[in-house]
C-alpha cells in the first residue's frame, strides 16, 4: 500500500513510515519517528522525538506525541522515548510526553483508547486494552495495567498503579494504588474502593465463581475490622484461591505507595 502524505504536512526525510501510512494536512512528523503500517496521523497532529508507533494506530487532530517532558529535572540533550503499540487510538488534543532521564520510556500498549485532552507524563506506562476517558491526567511514572478503565477528568498522583480490570470513576483523585478487579470512586475528598468491578468482569468473561471469590476477598479486606495483614491472611486461608485472588493479594503486598 502506498504512503499518503498531504502536501501541507511536514515529514522529516529521516522519519520511517510503514506501508499505507497516512499523514493529514498540516501534521508534523519528526526525524526520529517510526510509524507502523496503516497508521494515520490526522490534521494538525504532531509526532516528534524518539517515538515509535505501531501498526494501524490513529493519531487524531492536534494530538501531541513525543514532545519534551514538562519535568523540570529534564536535562537538555537527554534521549528518552515514547512507544505506542498496535491499533491504539490517541484522540484530539491528547498529549503523550517523552521520558525524563536518558533511556526512560513513556509507553502505551496495544488496543488502547486515549480520549480527547488526556495527558500521559514522563514514564507513564499503559498496558493493553486500557481506556482513558476524556481529560484523564496521568502524572509521571503512573502505571495502568491491562484492561483498566479510567473515568473522565480523573487525575493520578505520580507513581500510582491502577491494577488490571479495575474501573476508576470520573473525577477521582487517585492518590494511592487502585487494586485489580475493583471499582474505585470518590468518598467525599478521598478515593474509596467500592467493591469488585462486577459489570466489567462479566463483560470480560470472568466466571461467577471468580467474581464470588473476589467479593469475599473484598469483604475481608474492607469490612472485617481486621488490619490489612490479618485480612490478607484470611483471604489466603478462607477464600477460594483462584489466580485472580492470588493476584489481588500480591498487589496489596507489593504496593509501595499504599492501596486505597
Amino acid at each position: 500500500m502506498a504512503i499518503n502524505i498531504h502536501p501541507t504536512a511536514i515529514v522529516d526525510k529521516n522519519a520511517q513510515l510503514g506501508e499505507g501510512v497516512e499523514i493529514g494536512p498540516y501534521a508534523f512528523v519528526g526525524a526520529d519517528v517510526k510509524l507502523g503500517a496503516g497508521t494515520v496521523v490526522r490534521q494538525g497532529a504532531i509526532v516528534d522525538g524518539h517515538t515509535t508507533i505501531g501498526e494501524n494506530c490513529q493519531i487524531f487532530p492536534y494530538a501531541c506525541v513525543g514532545m519534551k517532558t514538562q519535568d523540570l529535572k529534564y536535562k537538555e540533550g537527554s534521549v528518552s522515548y515514547v512507544e505506542i503499540g498496535n491499533r491504539t487510538v490517541i484522540r484530539e488534543f491528547a498529549t503523550v510526553h517523552l521520558g525524563t532521564a536518558d533511556g526512560e520510556k513513556t509507553i502505551i500498549g496495544d488496543d488502547c483508547l486515549f480520549m480527547a485532552y488526556c495527558h500521559a507524563a514522563h514514564g507513564v506506562i499503559l498496558g493493553n486494552h486500557v481506556i482513558c476517558s476524556n481529560s484523564v491526567q496521568l502524572a509521571g511514572d503512573v502505571h495502568i495495567q491491562d484492561w483498566a478503565i479510567i473515568g473522565g477528568c480523573a487525575a493520578s498522583h505520580q507513581f500510582c498503579t491502577i491494577g488490571k480490570h479495575a474501573m476508576v470513576g470520573g473525577m477521582v483523585k487517585i492518590r494511592q494504588d487502585v487494586p485489580p478487579f475493583m471499582l474505585c470512586d470518590m468518598d467525599g475528598s478521598s478515593q474509596k474502593v467500592i467493591g469488585p468491578n462486577i459489570v466489567g468482569l462479566k463483560r470480560r468473561g470472568f466466571s461467577t465463581d471468580v467474581i464470588q471469590a473476589l467479593k469475599e476477598a473484598f469483604r475481608f479486606i474492607y469490612h472485617s475490622g481486621l488490619n490489612r495483614s490479618q485480612a490478607l491472611e484470611r483471604v489466603e486461608n478462607d477464600v477460594e484461591q483462584c489466580d485472580e485472588v492470588r493476584e489481588l493479594v500480591a498487589f496489596y503486598r507489593n504496593s509501595t505507595r499504599g492501596v486505597c
